[in-house]
C-alpha cells in the first residue's frame, strides 16, 4: 500500500491539487492542551477514547466538492477505513 501512496501523492502532484500532506503518530503519542481559567493544561494522549483516529492529512485545492470527493477517493486508505473531507476556513 505504501507504493500506492506514492503513486496518489505524484498523481495528485501533477494535477496540480495536492498542496501538502503528512503522516501522523498515533493517538498514545498526542498530548492533549486545554486552557482553563487561564492555566495551561496538558494530558499525555487524546482527548477522548476512541476506536478511530486521524493517521494523516492531505490538503488539496480543489474546484469543488465533487473534486475534492474523487481526489479522496483515490487515497489509498479509503479502500480499507475513511476519509473524511472538509473545507478549511477562509478568513
Amino acid at each position: 500500500m505504501l507504493a500506492d501512496y506514492g503513486a496518489f501523492g505524484e498523481e495528485m502532484g501533477r494535477r496540480g491539487v495536492l498542496q501538502t500532506g503528512e503522516r501522523l503518530r498515533p493517538t498514545t503519542d498526542a498530548t492533549t492542551v486545554q486552557v482553563r481559567d487561564g492555566k495551561v493544561l496538558t494530558a499525555d494522549g487524546p482527548f477522548a477514547e476512541t476506536k478511530e483516529q486521524v493517521g494523516g492529512f492531505y490538503i488539496v485545492d480543489c474546484k469543488d466538492l465533487d473534486e475534492a470527493i474523487e481526489v479522496a477517493s483515490k487515497i489509498p486508505g479509503a479502500r480499507v477505513g475513511t476519509i473524511e473531507v472538509r473545507p478549511i476556513w477562509e478568513m
